[in-house]
């Protein structure tokens, strides 16, 4: 196994961080400084500032609906949090990417950092859908400037895929991105002049919201 992947599996690091935790030198292998790349053995010897690292801990990954109204933080400022949904032995997961405060749908949250590495990093493009309604139907040409050339906002270009939710019903749709950027669906209709009402994820990459109840939240098996 990787080494990376064995810190990131033992200690709930992402990779990335297990990585930068190499090059500072705050990883042993046997008693010496491991090479970029090195791969471990059941019967190597890791230590992570100073700690040994033995098998890699069991994980958890949880799936919650989360209602609108609730900040995806630990920290919620006087607003109710994620957390206040999730039975004490789970206040240690992380959140898997954002939902905003008046968003709602699947939110992924895991003790698993390698998981949480390949669910977010731009370089793996995992597929998220939402349902999203708007203030007022979306126009044909801006319908084509979102799905087809990409709508410029102030941190690059934005392109969706638009599926209309109901026929004749053009304020009600279905986006699906491969990216991740802060609060990016609304910002790209509000760039055409449109308010967004509601938007609500239902699938990130292969989790699906199915008919998980509002407020609740299950227990996942990992998948990629």
């Amino acid at each position: 196994m990787r080494l990376n992947k064995f810190i990131a599996g033992a200690t709930g690091l992402s990779r990335r961080a297990a990585d930068e935790a190499i090059a500072q030198n705050r990883v042993l292998v046997n008693g010496h400084m491991p090479s970029a790349g090195q791969q471990v053995m059941d019967t190597d010897t890791v230590t992570l500032d100073s700690l040994t690292i033995t098998t890699p801990v069991n994980t958890i990954t949880i799936m919650l609906n989360k209602p609108v109204g609730y900040v995806v933080s630990r920290e919620g400022q006087g607003n109710r949090t994620v957390y206040d949904l999730l039975p004490a032995e789970l206040h240690s997961l992380k959140p898997v990417g954002r939902l905003d405060k008046d968003s709602s749908g699947l939110l992924l949250m895991t003790s698993d950092g390698d998981l949480a590495h390949r669910l977010t990093h731009p370089s793996f493009q995992k597929t998220k859908h939402y349902e999203v309604q708007l203030d007022a139907p979306l126009q044909p040409l801006h319908r084509q400037m979102i799905s087809d050339y990409g709508v410029r906002l102030e941190d690059g270009p934005s392109k969706l895929q638009l599926e209309r939710l109901q026929d004749g019903d053009d304020t009600v749709w279905s986006v699906t991105m491969h990216e991740g950027r802060n609060r990016q669906i609304r910002r790209t209709f509000d760039s055409l002049g449109y308010g967004v009402k509601k938007l609500h994820r239902t699938r990130f990459s292969n989790y699906s919201l199915g008919r998980l109840a509002s407020g609740t939240y299950q227990t996942i098996p990992r998948v990629s």
